[in-house]
């Protein structure tokens, strides 16, 4: 017998299904050792020497694995076959042999096989070889490059420009993309242009639309009518030859549309967020689970070729489907155009091309489901005859030949390939797909009157004209031509912002990253908020623009396209074999190093300086008046600029401080009516005469009744609550704010019910009398309100049925009751799936973990709780409670030598024993809160009842 060691207890339990009882197959959990997250992992003057360290939750695994071998004294390493998989096995490999697991004796292979099937397992089994050490090399050298530049580049940023977090060798240059993109955006100056349309009819009464195509003799392009007059001088011309209009030509040309190549991990994730707005993280989570089920092939690859056996298949079922005439008379080979592609692997497919989404078994969640039938029907249609179309085009002109017209229109003769398949598309286009009418060339086909009328309302309804003027000139061009001639007008678009697709889709262009790499560059440049998504798009933040200005002034290099690209190909080259993986990593040592030291005596002012210019127009933007958009609104004297603050991030204030203590945010804008000075925004004054102002804090807008003075060192406040805008705050709701929590009136059980807002919105609150006999009050109950609006006035029988309804559920600190009951966890203790605030979500002792987006509650396996789990615990939640270590004795001295151990580098001891104190007061109630709520599930990922009070800034 052998040891097969795979990556995922899901990856497991399908081969081992294959294998039978003469294999032991383990799990690795991924990667069993990492570089620690400190200063000397890689040592440059040592040869690049890396330490390694077996990762704390990794330890049972390989000591499982070790134990194993004890007993079936041969290892087949079975993990993924790229870069990332290679790399996996050196590392079990190497700590099994620093364990002692592995004798010299004891035969160590490697098997790789792109898809979990029977057949691809067992011919991978019948063909084992070593593990490739060019392919670890390359791993080495991207860990230890992406290492150097984090660890060196991040305390740069960190020191000179606070609240910035980190950079990265290749989130860098994306970050760089998406800031670029946006102040294009920003500098962006829109020009009006103008369309001229017309609606015809032909002899047999059937109307048809056509645009202005020349006028005078002179060709009428997209932007050539560039003013209202212009655009009604060309309708008047039309309107005025509306009866004398005919057909001058008609030209029908046949077309083909060929279909899409099968879907790398690129084009996958693109067409993921196009059709279902499924981020790159989660569609590779859904297709691994796939993969690692055995449904499709691995799904990181740069390749769209795809294995001859695969063609035939799928020629095969096509023809079973959908019959001869969808299948080429050859098959389809397609070869990759991206830069630094190496197409070492497959393409992304189906490994039973009769499989439909349907069939894949219960055990899928939505995503899965989608994403398979996604990749079933391009696999498909990629394989299938293509499209067959006839475009025509019908010249219409006047008989002075002063005004011609041009129509278009597409039949499609033969579907093929669309009838399983299209590609998304990015941003919407004008088709031009319509059908025309049976058109002769001679024939006449005047104006259509009025039948442009309820277009033109639409384009009024729809807003599409820009201008009120542009609207009023457009209403009068109708008019004139008798509502069969309209005139639109238009304005140019600035490029659209990046969405998750559309910039895997530039990187790849760019030859920037990797398919491994896509989706966790995407993640940490959002997790490290330099960006947001709304909308599906990507919106660079405040300080994602302060730290691609900052490294594309002193570490410009590092972050051009360029450079990176060429670094990816360096780094394939050394996976070939090509070049000395330590050589590229002294080459590139050397010049980042300088560059890093070059920066040890750049001064704050002089970085600030540089991004007050780069950002001007970010920062400052013109008011459009002539006037200094950066002299200070508020004592006309200073300039503004750009700030750092002690607590980190960054801020606009005034060149005058302290006589002038104007602030600002970064991504304020202009002071108007309305903004929040630096003393705050009077609202008026409540009843005593005390002023009620809105102020603006670290931690976001705030109201406030009275001043901080001696007297009242601690004013009342209440925070601005998410979803409110400030211009909606006005003195009645700043003083409801204040008002909170606020008495709903006594429940029937007794006891105060209270309304207000807390960390994690609006509630009511329902605080229980003492029972008799007892000495503490008992523990409140919570209940959740769904619109912030209902603090301000629910009344005491919608708060009362509430409460009712969260007692019902089992109360505040009550275990909820779980969907489902998984099973036990690998390090024990029960998993189960929950119902939360937020949604399902799949719970393991300390660790909550929400299921994606659509997954079924009901369908979720062990395998994938697992997987979710321990992916949350990674990122820093709770894992498995420890004992805690046995707390020393207060050592017996006086309390003034305390201090000697400083002396030694330690750190000060904490207060002595409380043993000879008196008795500690007890805790806070938001304290106790949190410590009751961690006993047991209470139906919310987070606790979801601590009361805030008035949410003070």
């Amino acid at each position: 017998m052998a040891v097969v060691v795979v990556e995922s207890p899901a990856k497991a339990k399908t081969i081992n299904k294959y294998l039978g009882k003469d294999y032991t197959v383990l799990a690795s959990y991924g990667h069993v050792r990492d570089l620690p997250p400190k200063d000397g992992s890689v040592d440059p003057d040592n040869g690049f020497e890396m330490l390694w360290e077996v990762d704390a939750k990794s330890q049972k695994h390989v000591r499982a694995i070790a134990e194993a071998l004890a007993d079936d004294p041969a290892l087949i390493l079975a993990t993924d076959p790229d870069r990332e998989g290679e790399a996996i096995s050196w590392h079990l490999e190497e700590a099994l042999r620093k364990r002692r697991a592995l004798k010299k004796d004891t035969p160590v292979r490697r098997v790789a096989f792109n898809a979990i099937t029977k057949a691809a397992v067992e011919a991978a089994m019948a063909a084992p070889r070593d593990i490739d050490m060019e392919l670890v090399h390359a791993y080495l050298a991207r860990r230890a490059l992406d290492y150097l530049v984090g660890f060196n580049l991040s305390p740069v940023l960190w020191r000179k420009l606070p609240g910035s977090r980190s950079a990265g060798r290749v989130q860098s240059v994306a970050l760089r993309l998406i800031v670029e993109r946006e102040m294009e955006i920003e500098a962006f100056k829109a020009k009006e242009y103008w369309s001229v349309r017309a609606m015809l009819k032909t002899p047999r009464g059937v109307e048809f639309e056509a645009r202005l195509s020349e006028l005078s003799g002179k060709k009428i392009d997209r932007q050539t009518l560039e003013t209202a007059t212009r655009a009604e001088m060309a309708a008047a011309a039309i309107a005025s030859r509306g009866g004398s209009l005919f057909v001058d030509s008609v030209e029908a040309k046949p077309g083909t549309r060929n279909p899409s190549p099968p879907f790398m991990t690129s084009t996958l994730q693109q067409e993921a967020s196009r059709k279902f707005g499924m981020g790159a993280q989660q569609t590779m989570r859904a297709a691994q689970r796939l993969y690692e089920a055995g449904h499709i092939t691995y799904m990181r690859t740069d390749g769209i070729d795809m294995a001859p056996e695969a063609v035939q298949a799928a020629r095969a079922a096509i023809k079973d489907r959908f019959g001869a005439a969808y299948v080429p008379e050859k098959p389809r080979f397609y070869k990759n155009k991206a830069k630094n592609a190496q197409e070492a692997h497959e393409c992304i497919r189906p490994t039973d091309m009769s499989r439909d989404a349907g069939k894949i078994g219960a055990d899928m969640g939505a995503d899965e489901r989608k994403l398979y039938d996604l990749i079933w029907k391009r696999t498909l249609a990629s394989q299938m005859e293509a499209a067959r179309l006839e475009r025509t085009t019908a010249e219409i002109r006047s008989k002075d030949r002063e005004v011609a017209l041009r129509a278009t229109g597409q039949v499609i003769k033969f579907d093929g390939f669309i009838r399983v398949y299209e590609e998304g598309r990015d941003e919407p286009q004008d088709d031009e797909d319509g059908r025309l009418p049976a058109l002769s060339q001679g024939e006449p086909t005047p104006l259509a009157a009025e039948a442009l009328r309820e277009a033109f309302d639409k384009v009024r309804e729809d807003k599409k004209v820009e201008t009120q003027a542009g609207l009023e000139r457009a209403e009068g061009a109708m008019l004139a031509g008798q509502g069969a001639v309209l005139a639109q007008q238009h304005f140019t678009q600035p490029p659209p912002r990046y969405t998750e697709a559309t910039l895997v889709k530039r990187m790849e262009e760019l030859g920037i990253g990797r398919p491994s790499t896509y989706a966790s560059i995407i993640g940490t440049i959002q997790d490290r908020e330099y960006v947001r998504k709304d909308k599906n798009r990507l919106i660079p933040e405040d300080k994602g623009r302060l730290v691609t200005v900052f490294l594309s002034r002193y570490f410009s290099k590092y972050v051009s396209y360029d450079f990176t690209a060429k670094l990816e190909e360096d780094l394939d080259v050394v996976s070939d074999g090509g070049m000395d993986w330590k050589a590229l990593l002294s080459d590139f040592w050397r010049d980042f190093h300088a560059a890093v030291e070059d920066t040890a005596e750049l001064r704050i002012t002089e970085v600030l300086e540089t991004i007050n210019e780069a950002l001007a127009p970010h920062l400052f933007p013109d008011k459009g008046d002539g006037s200094d958009p950066r002299l200070c609104p508020n004592c006309g004297k200073g300039r503004l600029s750009l700030r750092t603050a002690r607590s980190g991030g960054a801020f606009i204030g005034c060149s005058n401080y302290p006589e002038c203590r104007y602030t600002r945010p970064m991504g304020g804008g202009e002071e108007g009516e309305g903004a929040i000075g630096p003393d705050g925004k009077l609202l008026g004054h409540d009843d005593d005469g005390e002023p009620v102002t809105l102020r603006s804090g670290r931690f976001g807008p705030y109201v406030q009744l009275g001043e901080l003075t001696e007297e009242n060192p601690k004013p009342k406040r209440s925070s601005i609550p998410k979803g409110l805008a400030l211009d909606d705050v006005d003195l009645k709701k700043a003083l409801d704010l204040l008002a909170l929590p606020r008495l709903v009136g006594q429940h029937p059980e007794g006891g105060e019910i209270k309304a207000g807002i807390g960390r994690f919105g609006p509630f009511v609150m329902h605080q229980p009398p003492k029972a008799e006999g007892e000495k503490k009050l008992p523990k409140p109950v919570y209940a959740n309100l769904k619109d912030q609006s209902e603090v301000f006035d629910i009344g005491i029988n919608r708060a009362v049925d509430l409460i009712a309804q969260k007692m019902a559920r089992g109360g505040r600190g009550a275990a909820a009751t779980p969907l489902k009951e998984l099973g036990e966890h690998p390090d024990g203790g029960a998993i189960s799936v929950y119902p939360g605030r937020y949604g399902p979500y799949v719970k393991w002792d300390k660790v909550n973990a929400t299921l994606p987006k659509d997954a079924d509650p009901q369908t979720v396996t062990l395998e994938q709780a697992l997987e979710l789990v321990n992916a949350k615990a990674a990122k820093g939640g709770k894992g498995k409670a420890k004992k805690a270590a046995p707390k020393k004795a207060a050592a017996k001295k006086p309390a003034a030598k305390k201090t000697a151990k400083a002396a030694d580098g330690a750190k000060a001891p904490a207060k002595t024993s409380a043993a000879k104190k008196p008795a500690a007061k007890k805790a806070p109630a938001k304290s106790a809160a949190k410590s009751a709520a961690k006993d047991a599930p209470t139906g919310d990922p987070e606790v979801d009842d601590v009361f805030d009070g008035g949410g003070e800034a």
